[in-house]
């Protein structure tokens, strides 16, 4: 046998008790495997973040077409306005031009 191996056994039965090894051993079991391990903590808390940025905009988006909503319902000018800004309508004699953005080219 290698005698490091031998000199390491020798040292661990001196200062290494089975409770303290135990506790080690299920220390790094802890951390490292099972389902709750630190890492898929970490993995999981990002997830959250995310979904909750995601979720405060979805949140103003639903306001924004809320109180939309609620002027359309009173106001036949703003009707006029979001029809021909969304569907491109125009009145006679008058010309519209439509301007969409260029998708952003990836630099590799």
């Amino acid at each position: 046998m290698n005698p490091k191996f031998v000199s390491f056994g020798k040292w661990a039965q001196r200062f290494l008790s089975p409770v303290t090894l135990i506790c080690l051993l299920l220390l790094g079991y802890i951390v490292f495997a099972g389902e709750n391990t630190v890492f898929n903590s970490i993995d999981y808390d990002r997830t959250i973040d995310s979904l909750r940025q995601e979720l405060a905009a979805n949140r103003d988006t639903m306001l924004y077409y809320r109180g939309l909503n609620r002027r359309l319902a009173s106001d036949p000018d703003l009707i006029e306005q979001v029809v021909r800004e969304q569907y491109g309508m125009k009145r006679a004699g008058e010309d519209v031009y439509i301007f969409k953005e260029k998708p952003q080219e990836i630099e590799e």
